[in-house]
């Protein structure tokens, strides 16, 4: 029963944000049929303080199911909540969103947690690449696009990200549970739970 109840505690985590001031206190939550990615992120855009807030939660294949993201600043705060079903197909309430449709992952534009989605879910061997149809929630906007990207995994714990048509590369360096450990520019990991 100890056994049961240390695999189900939650693997935490911050983030240092490089480009610009900010950090996140991330959380890894196993669900019995699924996993919960929870974040707290503060951030500095064009001068101004942001706090956001989110959770994604998956099924066992590492599949997004809901995503739930609060943004708070000086002007106000604003919501977003997302559902997808087995179809793809992603709704905000009765609505479906039909510009995301075959979107497989969700993207916060704002933490390094999600890149976990797609490494998790595709489970490329070294030397193999997949392109993904994202849907991309902006910061501060919550903006919602549509954003390919391309995995390529180099070896066993880094893998090479592009979007925008190979306009944005980076090298992402994770754990044995898929999570950033570094994102070069972006972030890096300052702190973790241990395993």
């Amino acid at each position: 029963m100890n056994v049961d109840a240390s695999h189900r505690r939650p693997r935490a985590l911050v983030w240092r944000r490089l480009l610009s001031p900010g950090s996140e206190y991330f959380e890894l939550r196993e669900r019995p049929d699924g996993w919960v990615l929870a974040g707290s992120v503060v951030l500095v855009d064009n001068g101004l303080p942001h706090f956001v807030e989110y959770s994604i939660t998956t099924n066992a294949a590492w599949e997004t199911q809901e995503v739930h993201v609060l943004r708070r600043s000086g002007e106000g705060e604003a919501r977003l909540q997302l559902r997808a079903d087995a179809e793809r197909r992603w709704w905000k309430g009765e609505e479906e969103l039909v510009h995301l449709r075959g979107c497989s992952d969700i993207d916060v534009a704002c933490t390094p947690s999600t890149n976990t989605l797609p490494i998790r879910r595709l489970g490329l061997g070294v030397g193999q690449a997949a392109d993904v149809r994202t849907a991309w929630i902006r910061i501060p906007n919550l903006a919602l696009e549509v954003l390919p990207q391309r995995y390529t995994r180099l070896t066993p714990t880094r893998y090479r990200y592009e979007s925008n048509d190979g306009r944005f590369v980076a090298e992402v360096d994770v754990d044995a549970h898929g999570l950033v450990t570094n994102y070069l520019p972006g972030w890096e990991r300052i702190a973790v739970t241990g395993d």
